[in-house]
């Protein structure tokens, strides 16, 4: 089959884009003063995907469209936790596990990353790849950056459950020349992990934002085995890096009795789960 150029460009760029790149003990030790970044990309998320891809819980909805029901479970998994606070997760968890060692003890001060890209305290962080040439005069030379580009729940054969994917990546500021990356794709039902009810998470979203979060966990411990390589000469901490946090589951009539009318759903509420 004969593919066209454009094609051909498409399928490398996709090619490069999820492939990994394992970062070597020699290119850590030549980093002195890193800035971690982490974002969300611009409709990332978070998305229902459980009742328009799984036929399952036709039943449990009734008149209600599985497009509608999607849309309300939507909004019901932006209440449990916001952009903000997942990719904050990811950062701050990957560092705290980090070990107490250059160049992890050089982290660049994240209230003067933040400010530096116009994100402190903002409750959206940026959709779009910052400009990370603002880290070079606060003295990073280097940049570890995490992207959130998909998540949400999904299901399949009556079981759901949270999902998440994007990658992480270590680059230089000067040329940007990538030192490390890692695609990830973490998905609970695939994993076999127990059937997070979408009309439970309806009732107490909560139960997501706990799936969510431990979704975020995994993630940061792959992320700092491939940050921990064996084959460096490591180096004494300084203790420069600033503190860091996280901002904020009858007995039958003798003739038939008329079919009692379906109790209408309360607005933007799913089915109540079963007993």
């Amino acid at each position: 089959m004969v593919r066209s150029p454009l094609f051909a460009a498409i399928l490398l760029a996709f090619t490069v884009g999820c492939a990994s790149q394992r970062l070597s003990g020699a290119d850590l030790d030549r980093v002195h003063r890193p800035a971690f970044i982490s974002r969300i990309e611009d409709g990332a998320g978070p998305k229902s995907l459980v009742f328009r891809e799984d036929g399952a819980y036709s039943g449990k909805l009734k008149k209600l469209e599985d497009k509608e029901a999607d849309r309300r479970l939507t909004v019901k998994l932006q209440q449990a936790v916001t952009r903000f606070e997942l990719s904050e997760r990811l950062r701050v968890t990957t560092l705290s596990r980090l070990p107490e060692e250059a160049p992890w003890t050089d982290v660049l001060d994240p209230a003067r990353v933040a400010t530096a890209l116009e994100s402190f305290l903002v409750e959206e962080v940026p959709a779009n790849a910052p400009d990370y040439d603002l880290m070079a005069p606060l003295g990073a030379d280097t940049i570890v950056e995490f992207v959130i580009q998909d998540f949400g729940m999904r299901s399949e054969d009556g079981r759901a459950g949270a999902y998440l994917k994007g990658y992480g990546r270590m680059f230089r500021v000067d040329g940007r020349a990538e030192l490390w990356r890692r695609p990830f794709d973490m998905d609970a039902v695939d994993q076999g992990e127990p059937h997070l009810d979408p009309f439970k998470v309806g009732k107490e979203p909560e139960l997501y934002r706990l799936a969510m979060t431990a979704l975020l966990d995994k993630v940061a411990d792959m992320f700092v085995k491939d940050l921990t390589p064996q084959n460096r000469k490591g180096a004494a901490p300084t203790g420069d890096t600033a503190v860091d946090t996280v901002p904020s589951a009858v007995t039958p009539a003798a003739a038939p009795l008329p079919t009692p009318p379906e109790r209408q759903l309360p607005p933007g509420e799913l089915p109540d789960p079963d007993a």
